[in-house]
């Protein structure tokens, strides 16, 4: 295998990692989120600084109130220093819509991190969260739009998570 090809299945897997991150915060699935970080990591949100379970200690309490969120990242950048370690920025687009609100706030910004790889395995080993704008914006129609879709959930009960995935026959009825 040359080298070219190698760095091209690590860019991968650290995309792979970056997803397992989103998606575990999205679907509130723990062990997913934990699995895109090593035990020993450090993770820096401005408000937070300290280890992954000071985050999960933070950062669970408040999705109680939080209706749905949703991580999107795109524009991603690695620089390896080694094979293995790579110094990873991601831009991404966070949206939360609390079932308080008729608001969804928007949160833009990018993800400067350090992998590390041990093993076969690439993770984050320090997350440093860069903040770039934020915004509200209406979803006074979200109800409505919703009842006549299919809805996700921030747990494992969605569908994304059905194997085999079933059709769905029926479109949902509106209340």
């Amino acid at each position: 295998m040359t080298h070219a090809l190698q760095r091209l299945i690590d860019k991968e897997a650290i995309w792979e990692c970056s997803l397992r991150y989103t998606r575990g915060l999205d679907r509130l699935d723990i062990e997913l989120f934990r699995s895109a970080y090593w035990d020993d990591a450090q993770t820096c949100h401005g408000a937070l600084n300290g280890s992954v379970d000071d985050f999960l200690d933070w950062w669970l309490p408040m999705q109680e109130a939080r209706e749905c969120g949703q991580h999107v990242m795109s524009n991603q950048r690695v620089e390896f220093d080694s094979d293995e370690e790579a110094h990873v920025e991601t831009y991404f687009n966070a949206s939360i819509k609390r079932t308080d609100s008729d608001s969804v706030e928007i949160l833009v910004g990018r993800y400067v991190d350090r992998f590390t790889k041990r093993g076969d395995d690439w993770r984050i080993q320090t997350r440093v969260l860069i903040f770039e704008w934020q915004a509200y914006v209406d979803a006074s129609a979200m109800t409505d739009r919703l009842a006549r879709n299919h809805k996700g959930t921030r747990h494992k009960s969605d569908i994304s998570y059905e194997r085999p995935l079933k059709p769905r026959l029926e479109a949902p009825v509106a209340g």
